[in-house]
């Protein structure tokens, strides 16, 4: 994926030559830059039971599939360092990125620091406010004070919350009109569409579960995996 930035745009450059300088500082223990993201997989099922391997043969297991819903993952990686690690949630909110973040400032890794340089994209849910949301103030103070987002990283999104809003509101009164006038879609149209572009545009996990076998219940939050 590309970011096609907009022709002649002065604030496009200065923003784009921030993270470029915040990715070429030294390594320094004492402020590591940590790249902090998020996604979803989509967890399948089997439907038939698969075939084991063989000598000369593969494993075998059928195209099709159960849905079990889908998990969150956050992803902290240090390229400096070679570090990543990764935590699994239950949904996206600004508590479960608050979560995520305080365990990296609390971390036997970072503890000492003292700055954590985070750099993430621009979700609505990525900036200080969303420690005050799932933590005591005071705690939520100590975290943030932690923590140094670069400018591109705060700066921008609030430009685009604002302009994503207006965005949205537009969309919505179009639709509207268009219902009113007899040539819109549905509400329940509109769901079932977004369902298949989310579910086209995500990535699978394979989760082996054998035919019959209940579905585990997805945690609220658990450590995948460290390196």
């Amino acid at each position: 994926m590309w970011c096609i930035p907009p022709k002649q745009s002065g604030e496009f450059v200065y923003h784009m030559e921030d993270v470029l300088d915040v990715y070429h500082r030294p390594y320094d223990p004492r402020r590591p830059v940590v790249c902090l993201d998020e996604t979803f997989k989509q967890l399948i099922g089997e439907v038939r039971e698969p075939l084991p391997a063989a000598p000369g043969r593969v494993e075998r297991y059928d195209g099709v599939y159960v849905r079990n819903g889908v998990a969150s993952l956050f992803m902290a990686f240090e390229p400096l360092a070679g570090w990543r690690h990764v935590e699994l949630a239950g949904s996206r909110t600004a508590k479960d990125w608050a979560r995520v973040v305080k365990g990296l400032v609390d971390s036997r890794r970072y503890r000492d620091a003292e700055k954590l340089v985070l750099v993430m994209d621009q979700l609505n849910t990525h900036g200080p406010w969303s420690l005050y949301e799932a933590l005591p103030p005071d705690e939520a103070r100590r975290v943030a004070d932690k923590l140094e987002i670069p400018p591109h990283a705060t700066a921008r999104l609030v430009a685009e919350h604002g302009r994503d809003r207006a965005q949205r509101l537009r969309a919505r009164t179009a639709r509207a009109g268009g219902r009113r006038a007899g040539h819109g879609v549905t509400r329940g149209g509109v769901g079932e569409a977004a369902q298949r572009r989310q579910g086209e545009g995500g990535l699978a996990v394979h989760h082996r579960r054998r035919a019959g076998q209940a579905p585990q219940a997805l945690p609220d939050s658990g450590r995948m995996t460290e390196y």
